[in-house]
């Protein structure tokens, strides 16, 4: 059986050093209700090919890791129930013959293998609140200080430890690059409150930090901070409302350990009226579309 197959799409801008950004797959099977996900899924790939940029979707379908979808790959990480696979469950889904939407480290980690350079996604996972206790810290984190992948996301979800992430990612020599801002945005929100050592103002500048990265035989990737912007993010006093409510929920209900951020998550959708889910989409388009500038910039830059 194939290691895993780049579709002829992909392997041929690949080929021809044209840009090309990697997708997730479980913002699309977990992260978004039916049918709406199947919508955004096509539109995310369409961001991109109106910018020229050849976007690959990546899933496990059938045990075979997927670099690019064709249309029906597309409608099956909308409609079926696909287990959520990190990049330690790829080998095991691969022995099952099974199916699985790809999470921020296994969508690098299959992208990067493929020769892709850049990926596009919502949030980043981080060290989860409680952490100290738990031992609870998401596999993007180690992923990306091995994989020489530039990520763009707003962040990481607001639930989650913001400053107990940048401390790890600094840890693990992973830079993490504000676009065009010095504060570390907070998925939903524009502003976290957390400063960033470092801010570059261009696609093109973030393509030569991965260029000296390469040269400097660095093999970590690079995280590229996209701030939704202001005018879409969701107002913060009834962020601060909806996301203390779905703490003391938690409580009460005696959520613990890895079960608390998604029940958070789904608690937060109901309380927010849906509010949170369109923030969502927005900042996941908009970072989409930063990638494609990165992917641009990049394929300038080698040829």
């Amino acid at each position: 059986m194939t290691a895993f197959n780049v579709s002829d799409e992909v392997a041929t801008a690949l080929a021809e050093g044209r840009p090309v950004v990697a997708l997730e797959s479980t913002i699309i099977s977990h992260g978004l209700p039916r049918p709406r996900n199947h919508e955004a899924a096509i539109e995310f790939e369409q961001i991109l090919r109106d910018q020229g940029v050849t976007p690959a979707t990546i899933a496990i379908l059938d045990g075979v890791p997927q670099i690019g979808l064709d249309a029906k790959g597309v409608d099956r990480i909308a409609n079926e129930d696909l287990a959520k696979a990190s990049v330690r469950d790829i080998p095991i889904l691969s022995a099952k013959r099974a199916s699985g939407a790809t999470t921020v480290a296994a969508t690098a980690h299959l992208a990067s293998l493929a020769g892709v350079r850049v990926f596009a996604t919502g949030g980043l996972g981080g060290v989860h609140r409680g952490a100290i206790d738990t031992f609870d810290e998401s596999a993007d984190l180690s992923t990306l200080a091995v994989t020489p992948i530039t990520v763009v996301s707003a962040g990481v979800k607001s639930v989650l430890d913001i400053p107990a992430t940048l401390e790890r990612l600094e840890t693990l020599s992973v830079p993490v690059i504000g676009y065009k801002t010095r504060e570390f945005p907070a998925f939903w929100l524009t502003k976290s409150g957390y400063t960033l050592d470092w801010s570059l103002d261009s696609a093109h500048e973030i393509a030569l930090a991965m260029q000296a990265q390469d040269e400097l035989g660095h093999g970590q990737g690079i995280v590229v901070a996209n701030p939704i912007p202001e005018q879409l993010q969701w107002d913060p006093a009834e962020h601060d409302r909806v996301i203390k409510i779905a703490f003391k929920a938690a409580d009460a209900a005696g959520v613990t350990g890895k079960a608390v951020t998604p029940f958070l998550l789904g608690f937060i959708v109901g309380e927010s009226g849906g509010r949170s889910l369109e923030v969502n989409l927005d900042l996941a388009r908009n970072n989409v579309g930063v990638a494609g500038e990165i992917a641009t910039a990049w394929s300038a830059l080698k040829a």
